[in-house]
């Protein structure tokens, strides 16, 4: 069956010398693999290794195969070009850090055209404004909708949240339960889009306390989750 659809780059990995395994996902089929073969050596081929850098958005062609492992591209072409997402040094830096979570979250992720929208739709956003230091933030919170553990905001009067139960608390309970300062960081992003202008005044450190609270949200909630080995980088840039 030839497909028509749009997709965005979650990860490429080196295959035998010339060749890569790239996974996408696709508005149409949810996460597929592709294997693209020659692409680091042929100078002639029409895929070259540039379509590949992380969450590019492409419009590709393939002949669809479900019981194939990975499928192959007929056609691939640029559906939107960046133009600042991965040539300045802050916004590269967050699109590798927000790969690895997307790569890490989506095993085996099913079509869902909301979804796709959203990553769309954000990507694009963050590749048009000067420079926004908490969008990393705000993404993963919105991602949280769709991976099926958004936290409750109902009782956001009450002095207390539990990480682990994703709710507001009247009384301390459990090691993850979060009060004051922390609180106000964590509370201050909850709801939050990710075209939303945000407090420029946070400083760094809070804001890396802030991503520390959101990537044990999501330990919490997704097993076999861990911090991306480009965390480090990300905090280096950001600090």
């Amino acid at each position: 069956m030839i497909v028509s659809t749009k997709a965005i780059v979650i990860s490429k990995i080196k295959y035998k010398d010339n060749d890569l395994i790239v996974k996408c996902y696709t508005e149409a089929h949810g996460i597929v693999s592709f294997m693209v073969k020659g692409t680091l050596t042929s100078k002639k081929g029409k895929l070259k290794p540039a379509y590949f850098q992380p969450l590019s958005i492409l419009q590709i062609q393939y002949d669809f195969k479900p019981s194939r492992g990975v499928q192959f591209f007929k056609t691939i072409g640029a559906e939107y070009h960046f133009k600042t997402m991965h040539t300045t040094v802050l916004k590269s830096t967050v699109v590798l850090f927000l790969a690895e979570i997307l790569n890490m979250v989506f095993k085996e992720e099913e079509p869902n055209f909301v979804l796709f929208k959203y990553l769309e739709t954000a990507l694009i956003w963050f590749d048009t404004v000067p420079s926004d230091v908490t969008f990393h933030h705000k993404f993963l919170m919105g991602l949280t909708r769709f991976l099926g553990f958004s936290p409750e905001e109902s009782n956001d009067h009450f002095p207390f949240f539990d990480l682990e139960g994703g709710a507001y608390q009247a009384t301390p309970g459990g090691p993850y339960t979060i009060s004051g300062d922390k609180l106000f960081l964590f509370k201050s992003i909850l709801g939050t889009k990710f075209d939303t202008e945000y407090d420029k005044s946070i400083h760094p450190t809070q804001r890396r306390e802030l991503l520390d609270m959101i990537l044990l949200y999501f330990k919490l909630h997704l097993q076999g989750f861990k911090p991306p080995k480009s965390l480090v980088v990300l905090n280096q840039v950001f600090s």
